[in-house]
């Protein structure tokens, strides 16, 4: 039995849906997962902030489950809302189940109203290239883009906290893409996943990786002036700062990590 909320926002979000699936992740983050999580002290309690995390794992599992964790553990309870990518609602069914949970189609509007109204936006600057690329490529960061989440900070004065995740990579280990194919179906690849060759038909159930998550200092963007967000110096400058933020924090993850699963 669905449960519907009588209040739902402009852009689909149930919460009472969420509550109803919340079993789902509460198995995947303490039992399937086990995620450790380090710098939950870091996290602002309220007023806007924008999480900017590497992303990885063919499906958007980190996202949610770093929601999970600000939701559910961290002392705020507070809800984030993640930006996602276009070619989610090119999929059946998963476009509007992402807005029910509290995803938002990913633009700079969408974005800028959410910071407006001092809720927590979370933005993987990667895109695409982080959650379908090649296993042998598993945590180097691809492109950050052209500073989107820079200009968006700065021109709603939101302060950066950056996010680092280990272990979505080996959730879903891409082996074999298929770019044009992908295309004929509005998305931007097909990816052949390690799962799919092992588990045959079971090939959706992502591998019981061992998680880590680690949130950063807060970066403060508020000595600049909204304008500043037409600064590309400046926008690519803080780009590489958070950048480098995430990139040491993922180096330290993977040290502490004794293997794959644990």
């Amino acid at each position: 039995m669905l449960v519907y909320s009588d209040a739902v926002d402009e852009f689909g979000y149930d919460p009472k849906f969420e509550d109803f699936v919340k079993p789902i992740f509460k198995f995947l983050y303490e039992k399937w997962w086990r995620v450790e999580v380090e710098g939950g002290e870091n996290i602002p309690h309220k007023g806007r902030v924008l999480f900017v995390a590497n992303h990885s794992g063919t499906l958007p599992w980190d996202g949610a489950m770093i929601k999970y964790y600000v939701r559910e553990i961290h002392p705020s309870h507070r809800d984030i809302r993640p930006l996602a990518e276009n070619f989610v609602y090119y999929l059946p069914f998963a476009g509007t189940l992402m807005n029910r949970v509290g995803g938002v189609r990913a633009c700079q509007e969408n974005a800028e109203i959410l910071l407006m109204r001092d809720e927590a936006v979370i933005v993987f600057p990667e895109g695409v290239k982080g959650i379908v690329k090649h296993f042998s490529l598993r945590y180097k960061l691809q492109r950050f883009g052209r500073g989107g989440f820079v200009k968006l900070a700065l021109r709603t004065r939101s302060p950066i906290l950056p996010v680092a995740v280990v272990g979505a990579e080996e959730i879903y280990p891409v082996v074999a893409r298929f770019d044009s194919l992908g295309k004929i179906f509005h998305l931007p690849t097909i990816p052949i996943v390690l799962n799919m060759i092992l588990l045959g038909p079971f090939g959706f159930i992502p591998f019981p990786s061992k998680w880590y998550i680690k949130f950063g200092k807060i970066i403060d963007v508020s000595e600049y002036p909204p304008e500043a967000a037409e600064d590309d110096i400046l926008v690519n400058q803080i780009s590489q700062e958070v950048r480098s933020r995430i990139e040491d924090m993922i180096t330290e993850l993977l040290a502490k990590r004794k293997s794959i699963w644990r």
